[in-house]
């Protein structure tokens, strides 16, 4: 069915020329036409309001039918895509989606305490431009990480810097900007859990627990796209 969605996909859309109650535009960061329904391209994706995030998506109604990847997989088990309005069924099937995700460590980026790219870290930025040629491309998402070593607030600059330098990389090497999200977690989302708890100081100087953190201080770069 046309309904359908490749709810992998990701698109950011202007609210021009469609028909949108604006109450519901405030409220909703898809794009809701006047019978309730999500508003779909020709290549059935959701479009997007200005007021989409990855996190205003885990809490619309309709983040699992549209962005299933990016919405945290809690949300979505067992649910049922939202209903959206019908046509007649296509007789070929629809394209599959891709998407591929790719944790590199900020140390291979960064200096320790900086965002200015590496060599090393623009090597491996330059492996994600490959894989993103190798599809039809809708979105890149990069989410900068920190270890726990210095004030919250601190880290929250400092991995949002991260994540937007790996953004004007991209950028130079020819990827639309208007495809490329971006977002610091601080540190907030840690990977090491407690095993580095035991080495004490938590200051730039304490080598071995520098080493130890070097796990959580990372940039999560998603690929989205259809092949």
């Amino acid at each position: 069915m046309i309904g359908k969605l490749t709810r992998n996909f990701i698109v950011c859309a202007l609210l021009s020329g469609i028909g949108v109650a604006a109450a519901e535009a405030q409220e909703r960061v898809y794009v809701i036409d006047q019978r309730g329904n999500v508003v779909t391209s020709g290549a059935q994706l959701c479009w997007r309001t200005g007021y989409w995030t990855p996190s205003a998506a885990a809490n619309d109604p309709a983040g699992c039918q549209c962005d299933r990847d990016i919405v945290p997989a809690a949300k979505c088990s067992g649910e049922a895509p939202t209903a959206v309005t019908p046509a007649a069924p296509k007789t070929e099937p629809a394209v599959r989606p891709s998407s591929g995700k790719v944790s590199l460590a900020a140390d291979a980026l960064f200096d320790f305490n900086k965002a200015v790219l590496r060599p090393e870290g623009k090597a491996k930025l330059d492996d994600v431009v490959t894989q993103s040629s190798d599809i039809q491309l809708e979105v890149i998402v990069a989410v900068g990480h920190t270890d726990r070593i210095g004030g919250d607030r601190y880290n929250q600059r400092l991995s949002e810097k991260r994540a937007n330098a790996v953004k004007q990389y991209l950028i130079g090497k020819g990827i639309e900007a208007n495809r490329i999200y971006t977002e610091g977690k601080g540190e907030t989302q840690p990977v090491t859990g407690d095993q580095c708890d035991k080495l004490g100081t938590e200051n730039g100087r304490n080598k071995k627990l520098v080493e130890c953190l070097q796990p959580d201080r990372r940039v999560d770069v998603e690929i989205i796209g259809t092949r």
